[in-house]
């Protein structure tokens, strides 16, 4: 594990690093390579290279498939592959491509790449006498991984329908979403994320070269598929993916291929997480749940942006007595693998950041039979039209966090660049669970004429929202930001924002902040006089 803001597999915040399996009498680790053959017309060879963790009793047994998160190998693997070997499961752990000396190059898990490998590691144990067998060559095994390695999980059950479960944590919907969002929900393309894209990027095309050398893939664009440089370079001069970049990645992304995965499915998503944000979850539990689909989600505190809370989750260290999310992993499998009577929890379930507890983080954790858990419930914010300038040239006017380090930082907006509303003091408690909705009603004329230029010319803004204690002092929730880009001005905008499980307390405030800017985005490229002449904010409440 190399760069912590990466969350590589499931990173610093579930403290899971590269361990070595130590000697275990309850089971034997054996290093393995495989030719796989991958492309869209499967003539690519590539050398996988992966730990196979065998029980020295109760066999034949089922199976679990792990790889990696991204700049992370199938070592970071290693505390949860010796857990579930001591507890009755075979398990593969493995390099996904282009990382930890595994060949070829990174495809973003895309199925006809990542899926159609792993596809073929299922082959592999369908043909081990140790694993247990639903039919001749259909291997009963389960598949878990966190953000890089939680999408390989969707391109494998897409293109192979044996296998039997998935258990995705901190991954996408949709990769054009992730890099580029649109909280407005048009098909308007969004404001591309600056720094997760090159932290990435460097991650992939340095890095990875320079710990597993490779002239092969250095050639060119360095351990990507060659048209990912050709689309970061453009989408970081643009502000916005271009439709061929958007297509790319919708094309590694469950988004466009759902119908096609029909196995029981867990998602664990991460409350602090800029990169992969629990809309990501959300909108892939709804396709899911709509097709019939056996699905269950968790909302941890922990992703991409923060660690984990006492007693969630620890691979290195796997305890399900005193890890709330470990057990639901360990009895999610045991349910689909083992076909045990084992209790799969809620169909909902959300960590609380305001509950006090010791041990076990499960008293923390409220739980839903439905999904939505909030009730929609319009804010009154105090004031009216307010008018502010946005920049030119994308320039950003707010000084956020930087997402992809997660280092602290001031948070600051340019007087004149934004808007701002607040709310009354809350009477009681307010506990917010969901994504929040804000109606906007704007007068930007110099934004229509630009508008005609296309995305260059449109109007970008990026509303958040912030709890403000009874001394004065806010914080920006999460960190996260809800860009949208305006293709038309004259019409009323709804935006979608991140969801979120906060509690704002008796006394508090929310603030509402239209910015111009951000940090960690492009923004527009044309200076615009906006003028905010209406906002509806409505947050999913909890009793």
């Amino acid at each position: 594990m190399r760069t912590p803001a990466l969350l590589v597999a499931f990173a610093t915040a579930i403290t899971l690093g590269a361990v070595p399996a130590a000697a275990d009498p309850a089971f034997t680790v054996q290093t393995m390579h495989f030719d796989v053959v991958v492309g869209p017309n499967s003539d690519q060879h590539c050398d996988i290279v992966g730990d196979l963790y065998t029980p020295t009793a109760g066999l034949p047994a089922p199976a679990i498939l792990t790889t990696n998160g991204f700049g992370g190998s199938k070592d970071d693997q290693a505390g949860i592959a010796r857990f579930a070997a001591s507890n009755g499961y075979v398990v593969l752990s493995y390099s996904g491509l282009g990382f930890g000396g595994s060949g070829c190059r990174i495809t973003l898990d895309d199925p006809d790449f990542d899926g159609k490998a792993a596809s073929q590691l299922v082959s592999f144990l369908g043909g081990r006498t140790e694993v247990r067998k639903d039919a001749p060559g259909d291997p009963r095994v389960g598949m878990v991984g966190g953000s890089y390695g939680g999408g390989i999980q969707f391109a494998a059950a897409s293109v192979d329908p044996r296998v039997d479960t998935i258990i995705p944590l901190i991954t996408w919907n949709d990769l054009s979403y992730s890099l580029g969002p649109n909280n407005a929900g048009s098909r308007t393309p969004g404001s591309a994320k600056i720094t997760w894209a090159l932290l990435f990027f460097f991650e992939g095309a340095l890095l990875e070269n320079i710990e597993h050398p490779d002239i092969t893939r250095a050639i060119g664009c360095p351990n990507f598929q060659p048209e990912v440089c050709t689309d970061l370079l453009l989408t970081g001069t643009l502000g916005y993916p271009t439709p061929e970049t958007t297509a790319m990645l919708r094309h590694a992304s469950v988004a466009s291929y759902v119908s096609r995965v029909r196995v029981p499915t867990l998602l664990v998503q991460g409350q602090k997480d800029t990169l992969f944000n629990l809309n990501e979850a959300v909108a892939t539990y709804r396709a899911l749940q709509a097709q019939g689909t056996d699905v269950k989600m968790i909302w941890q505190s922990w992703g991409h942006s923060g660690g984990a809370a006492p007693g969630e989750i620890d691979l290195n260290n796997p305890d399900p007595a005193n890890q709330y999310e470990t057990a639901r992993i360990m009895a999610w499998f045991d349910h689909y693998l083992k076909d045990l009577p084992a209790d799969t929890g809620p169909e909902f379930a959300y960590f609380r950041d305001w509950i006090s507890y010791s041990g076990n983080a499960s008293p923390a954790y409220a739980s839903s039979p439905t999904f939505p858990a909030g009730t929609a419930t319009p804010l009154p914010l105090a004031g009216g039209a307010q008018t502010f300038l946005t920049p030119p040239l994308g320039v950003p006017t707010s000084l956020s966090p930087f997402d992809a380090i997660n280092q602290p930082a001031l948070d600051v907006n340019l007087p004149g660049t934004f808007a701002s509303w607040e709310s009354t003091p809350q009477t009681g408690n307010l506990d917010v669970v969901g994504s929040p909705t804000l109606d906007l009603r704007l007068s930007a004329p110099t934004a229509v004429l630009s508008s005609l230029l296309g995305p260059a010319g449109q109007l970008v803004l990026f509303p958040k929202l912030y709890d403000v204690a009874p001394d004065g002092s806010a914080s920006l929730i999460h960190q996260l930001v809800a860009p949208i880009r305006v293709a038309d001005p004259t019409r009323p905008v709804t935006v979608t924002m991140p969801g979120i499980v906060h509690r704002f307390a008796a006394g508090h405030k929310v603030r509402l902040v239209v910015a111009s800017g951000d940090n960690n985005y492009r923004g527009g490229l044309a200076s615009t006089l906006v003028t905010v002449t209406g906002r509806t904010l409505t947050l999913p409440v909890v009793q």
